[in-house]
């Protein structure tokens, strides 16, 4: 039997990459009075929903969707929530 599972993906620039639209915002926000405002990462937030044999497989699946697709691994670092729907 297949479950559907929820999943909540954020992708992020590897902390050695130089992130420079994040470098951008900060300058901007400075410019716009909000001194306080010292580090700045932009990433990605991705919802997507899939349906798997169990927890296990959709774990496994969801990595492989980042690595493949979502998210370039050579520069970017990925982190998942997997929820099953009945749970919500």
């Amino acid at each position: 039997m297949t479950q559907k599972f929820n999943s909540r993906v954020y992708v992020t620039l590897r902390p050695s990459v130089l992130d420079t639209a994040g470098t951008a915002v900060k300058s901007e926000l400075h410019q716009l009075g909000y001194q306080g405002v010292e580090h700045i990462r932009i990433g990605k937030y991705i919802e997507l929903t899939l349906t798997a044999e169990s927890k296990e497989l959709a774990d496994k699946q969801l990595h492989e969707i980042c690595d493949q697709l979502l998210a370039n691994p050579v520069i970017e670092n990925y982190s998942f929530d997997l929820i099953p729907v009945d749970a919500q």
